[in-house]
């Protein structure tokens, strides 16, 4: 099984955090993932002639959009992963698409009926490239021919209100960053829920979590409470409490999760 990120040109770092590939045989003992609320929305298209994605017990289209998660789901395959995705920077399905985020949200949609012809030929065409290098190319195109398209329609004050909550690790007064926009709090969630699928608040408290996450991971710590309080949770059972909202478990279960498999990302837990 190999797992591997690759950074957006430069271009497209605005709208893409980053690719990624998962690729692997039928003799590999991997056969599910677990993906956590992360923050971003994403798109994943999946050699069907190799193998076929579902989630839960529905089968996944062999590409399609995804949108924001507010809750863990357990994915897993039938055949061998060869699979390329796109993790979204977290406006990114209205900046790019012009969707409306929070139609997405805790949701997907297949590629091809929304994009009609070029959905097709889009799909039609990564099934048919050989290697990962000239399909990335080819979703490089793409989302940059989308995101020209919609380059006008920009509301750069909402992108501008996500990139500081994640910034600050969602540790942000909302309050004083609405005040900075001129934007009335009714006015400023609705905005927000359509640029990245879920309210401020929300979006602030999973952003939280994947700090956390990060930092369970790679830093130097004695006790869950440490992390808790450096990420400016009340105590180490509102910690817990969140985690378990977001990753589908406790950050004890998932440390032994992980030491059965594989690393991976921040937000595909092998």
């Amino acid at each position: 099984m190999q797992y591997l990120q690759i950074p957006p040109p430069a271009e497209l770092q605005p709208y893409i955090r980053h690719f990624w590939v998962l690729e692997g045989d039928t003799t590999s003992q991997v056969r599910s993932f677990r993906t956590l609320a992360d923050g971003t929305p994403g798109f994943i298209f999946q050699n069907k002639e190799k193998g076929i994605l579902y989630q839960f017990d529905k089968q996944l289209p062999a590409s399609f959009l995804y949108g924001q998660a507010t809750k863990a789901a357990a994915i897993h395959i039938d055949g061998e992963f060869d699979t390329i995705g796109i993790f979204f920077q977290p406006y990114g399905l209205k900046a790019i698409f012009g969707i409306d985020a929070q139609e997405l949200t805790d949701d997907c949609m297949e590629l091809n009926p929304y994009f009609s012809a070029v959905g097709d030929m889009l799909s039609a065409v990564l099934q048919r490239e050989p290697t990962t290098e000239m399909r990335i190319r080819k979703l490089v195109a793409f989302i940059s021919e989308q995101a020209n398209r919609q380059a006008r329609n920009q509301d750069s004050a909402i992108i501008y209100a996500a990139q500081q909550i994640w910034k600050h690790s969602g540790n942000l007064g909302l309050a004083d960053l609405r005040s900075e926009l001129f934007l009335t709090e009714r006015s400023f969630e609705r905005k927000f829920k359509q640029y990245v699928g879920l309210s401020p608040k929300l979006f602030s408290r999973i952003v939280k979590f994947q700090s956390s996450l990060q930092s369970l991971r790679t830093a130097s710590f004695e006790k869950l409470s440490d992390i808790a309080y450096r990420h400016q949770y009340a105590d180490q059972s509102h910690f817990i409490r969140n985690f378990r909202e977001f990753a589908g478990c406790s950050p004890l279960q998932l440390q032994q999760l992980r030491e059965k498999v594989m690393d991976s990302s921040v937000t595909v837990i092998l």
